[in-house]
């Protein structure tokens, strides 16, 4: 089979090309303002005011990447068809982190748009988020789409659902890699992205941490993990004089 036409891929190019038809006309609010000084040219802020036509990469940034636009939800909205292209295609690089993409859609309150719109961006979110569990070399690592799902939902419980129904060794990879990119933040009590969306970002932490105990370590042994990195989950279950006295537990600082 062609890796392209696995029922994943498949469900994924079916979610794309819905955000193309379901955003396919829309435009920012008309009377939209921008920075000129600091974000681009009156020009370039009438083409967010033109529907349909492509942006070049450094415009598209800039726009998903602006903090202040008056209505977010419109200029996310004008940019979603081409937007989830470019991420699926890993050509969207944020300056820390993709959970930086996960904040311009929370930004856009997406939620909360019709419908239609709404069911649009969730499933491409979870077709995204199916297609690279299954993909050995996704454009996006699984633990920086992750977080992005995570921040632009608001919510952890979906993504960990889905990994966790997942049987498959590729997802179990990257379930390895996850463990290993998390596991100092984790066994410092925080999570492993800036959770900027979030009043108290430690019931997030707090789920993270036990689904990762809780579904991780059996998989990470059919893969012959390092036996530290084993133990590191195992830690991160444990708190207080339990963890920071366990010979296994790393010398490091916070």
């Amino acid at each position: 089979m062609n890796p392209d036409d696995t029922p994943a891929r498949l469900r994924l190019r079916g979610a794309l090309d819905g955000l193309a038809v379901t955003f396919r006309g829309m435009t920012a609010a008309a009377d939209e303002t921008q920075c000129w000084c600091h974000w681009g040219s009156d020009e370039e802020l009438r083409l967010l005011k033109t529907p349909d036509v492509e942006l070049d990469a450094d415009l598209l940034r800039r726009t998903w990447d602006a903090p202040d636009w008056h209505d977010h939800g419109a200029v996310l909205r004008r940019v979603l068809p081409q937007f989830g292209r470019e991420l699926v295609a890993g050509r969207v690089e944020p300056m820390s982190g993709m959970y930086e993409v996960g904040r311009s859609f929370a930004r856009g309150h997406w939620r909360a748009w019709p419908v239609r719109q709404s069911d649009a961006v969730w499933e491409f979110l979870y077709a995204w988020w199916a297609a690279c569990l299954l993909d050995p070399e996704p454009a996006v690592p699984a633990h920086e789409l992750f977080a992005l799902c995570a921040e632009a939902s608001g919510t952890l419980t979906p993504w960990l659902d889905v990994w966790a129904a997942l049987d498959h060794p590729v997802a179990s990879r990257h379930l390895a890699t996850a463990a290993a990119a998390w596991e100092y933040e984790l066994l410092g009590d925080e999570l492993p992205w800036d959770p900027h969306w979030h009043d108290d970002p430690e019931p997030l932490r707090a789920e993270l941490a036990d689904w990762l105990v809780r579904h991780a370590p059996d998989r990470l042994r059919a893969l012959d993990v390092p036996e530290e990195l084993l133990h590191r989950v195992r830690l991160i279950g444990l708190s207080g004089p339990d963890r920071w006295s366990d010979p296994h537990y790393p010398v490091r600082s916070y």
